[in-house]
């Protein structure tokens, strides 16, 4: 675009080949696709009624039932159904953070390229891809859809897309339950920072959507390397602090390490996968850590 490099470099896009996006619970999105394991969802054949939940369709509430218990059901029923993915991705004041080494290339930026790696490895499965983009704004939302003219809408808005603000309150994030679909794919592209980002995948995880999160770091979080009078600043509040890196170095890393395993505890309990990424990794190692096939699947492809 205008000249820009590409957000998925060519040796990247090389590896991507052997990744496949699967769903570890039943999904209950529309259409075909690749799997074919039958699932409750909006088909042909009645399966069971379930409790209406915010963001079902109206049209599949069974109106003769809330007639007869003054209740909301939904019908469930059986069918082949392609998967749904959601990209959530934090465009908070953070995000902007990069690495002295390379000052191009900041969270966002690798939150971007990650992101295009899904829409990429999705599109080939022949699935749905969607993107929900959070920042001081409140939410932008890019709904779901496949194909390369959706792939393309997907890169632009990515590419559009600019760090700014505090996480925004949780009224704001209404959007996000009345969108994402039940039963859907959502991957979390965030560094972690914010209380109301845990809090938030807590509760998509709680109401039938699987839920994977990518911590993204810099290279200088993880290891600290200052020398010198520093002057550091939180980028979301503006607050700054002097301090002499040497001596803070040990209680930096210490703290840093505990309150990142605070949080992998904290979305391991609620069943959501959690890995790393750090500025300086290869920029699919994360999704190979999620998606790459197990050695026996492998021998079975």
């Amino acid at each position: 675009m205008n000249g820009a490099p590409p957000l998925i470099p060519p040796e990247v896009r090389a590896r991507l080949k052997g990744l496949r996006l699967v769903a570890r619970r039943a999904h209950a999105a529309g259409g075909i696709g690749q799997h074919v394991s039958r699932n409750r969802g909006a088909g042909l054949e009645f399966a069971q009624y379930r409790a209406y939940e915010p963001g079902d369709e109206p049209r599949r509430i069974d109106w003769k039932l809330y007639a007869r218990s003054d209740r909301y059901f939904v019908r469930e029923s059986e069918r082949d159904s392609a998967l749904t993915v959601w990209v959530l991705l934090d465009a908070t004041a953070s995000m902007r953070q990069a690495d002295a080494a390379r000052p191009d290339y900041s969270k966002l930026a690798a939150a971007r390229a990650i992101a295009a790696c899904v829409a990429e490895v999705t599109l080939r499965q022949g699935d749905r891809f969607g993107l929900a983009a959070v920042s001081g704004s409140g939410v932008a939302l890019l709904p779901p859809a496949s194909g390369p003219r959706h792939r393309d809408a997907f890169l632009l808005a990515l590419q559009r897309l600019e760090a700014n603000g505090e996480w925004p309150a949780e009224g704001a994030l209404r959007p996000l339950w009345e969108r994402l679909d039940h039963g859907a794919l959502l991957l979390s592209i965030s560094d972690g920072f914010d209380e109301g980002l845990p809090r938030l995948l807590e509760r998509l995880a709680a109401t039938r959507r699987e839920v994977l999160s990518i911590q993204v770091l810099s290279a200088e979080e993880r290891d600290f390397p200052f020398r010198g009078g520093q002057l550091f600043r939180e980028p979301e509040t503006g607050a700054e602090r002097r301090a002499d890196p040497v001596a803070v170095r040990d209680e930096f890393l210490a703290r840093f390490a505990a309150a990142r395993r605070v949080l992998a505890a904290r979305l391991a309990a609620a069943g959501i996968r959690h890995v790393e990424y750090v500025l300086d990794q290869p920029l699919d190692q994360p999704l190979q850590r999620f998606f790459a096939p197990r050695p026996a699947e492998a021998a079975n492809a």
